[in-house]
């Protein structure tokens, strides 16, 4: 057997959310024949119940101070650089692409090649987040520092060299894997739960936030539900804007139509027994949630725009249009096995 590849990965913490769970996901699907992988962490609660397999070694290691996030990068790798483990890797990587901990420890271990994961488009999140802003103030100074970079869609790929003036580093699109045996399994768990048979029931799942575009939905929806009153529309998720939604629900007089079920920590029972799925993020890294739902055999429903961030997905000009057009179809699941593979094929060549 030849011998494996030693890769680092270097995560904040794998509390609940998007990049956590696609390490995770990335994890359970690099072949243990072909990589030894050491995962460094910087806290020790983890949300998820999961069982690494014996190839993976979890390492946790201190986090920096708070007020280490708003120094400049170079001074903060001359601070800490010599902390970082010794042992030497075929690739060091900066999964998270956020912390400062990741990048310096990505970049200060020996490695033959060092690379850094892209999650969002940084030009949205910098027009639309303030902290995002803020953070890459301070933080841009260590892109130039990496080999290369992974952008888990075109969309993020297509900004990303250009907002980090990096147009000369190799940048590889490797979408997030979508763990199919497990939605199925946690699909089938009983909940207390249904919905009405005769109504054309649609979902979206999502942190109440700016950037999901709820807010964007709940007007779509009233003048698609205005023509087809059997429309109704589940939200799955919490957050901060959920005050403002439920004023904007009373205030389009959808409260008949719209249920709002909360933060859901297995969503895929409520998912399982939709009709469809509508996504109207402003903008996104991917939407592993759009592959979800089609893993389950949802037809989705997304704006043009996140068609970039979403390879094989077609979206719409007119999202109240696209609803009001919308017809049951029986449900296909997909295990998204040509997905996988492509992701897969994809990463061999940049590991």
């Amino acid at each position: 057997m030849a011998q494996r590849k030693k890769i680092a990965l270097f995560q904040k913490e794998l509390w609940v959310g998007g990049i956590q769970k696609s390490l995770l996901n990335l994890i359970a699907n690099l072949d243990g024949e072909k990589y030894e992988i050491d995962l460094y962490l910087y806290d020790k609660n983890i949300f998820y119940d999961v069982t690494f397999p014996e190839h993976v070694t979890v390492h946790f290691r201190k986090p920096y101070p708070y007020f280490f996030r708003f120094l400049y990068f170079p001074l903060v790798y001359r601070l800490k650089k010599s902390s970082a483990p010794k042992k030497h890797y075929d690739t060091a990587v900066d999964f998270n692409s956020y912390q400062n901990e990741c990048a310096v420890e990505a970049l200060a271990v020996p490695a033959d090649k060092h690379i850094m994961w892209v999650h969002t488009d940084v030009r949205k999140s910098k027009g639309y987040e303030k902290k995002f802003r803020l953070l890459w103030h301070f933080f841009k100074g260590k892109f130039r520092r990496f080999d290369e970079f992974a952008a888990v869609s075109g969309g993020c790929a297509a900004v990303f060299p250009e907002e980090a003036k990096l147009t000369d580093k190799p940048i590889t699109v490797v979408p997030n894997y979508i763990s199919t045996d497990e939605i199925y399994a946690k699909a089938a768990v009983p909940v207390d739960f249904s919905v009405d048979p005769a109504q054309i029931n649609l979902c979206s799942v999502g942190r109440m936030c700016y950037a999901k575009g709820f807010d964007l939905l709940l007007p779509d929806f009233a003048k698609a539900h205005a023509q087809r009153p059997e429309l109704h529309l589940y939200l799955i998720g919490d957050g901060e804007m959920r005050p403002q939604l439920e004023k904007q629900i009373a205030e389009l007089n959808l409260g008949s139509a719209v249920t709002l079920l909360g933060y859901q920590s297995n969503p895929f029972p409520y998912l399982a027994k939709m009709d469809g799925f509508v996504l109207t993020s402003r903008y996104e890294g991917q939407g592993m949630v759009l592959w979800e739902a089609k893993a389950l055999g949802l037809p989705v429903i997304i704006p043009r725009h996140l068609e970039a961030y979403n390879d094989g997905i077609t979206g719409f000009d007119d999202i109240a249009a696209a609803m009001v057009d919308f017809e049951k179809t029986e449900k296909q699941p997909d295990p998204l096995d040509w997905y996988n593979k492509m992701i897969t094929e994809r990463l061999e060549s940049l590991l």
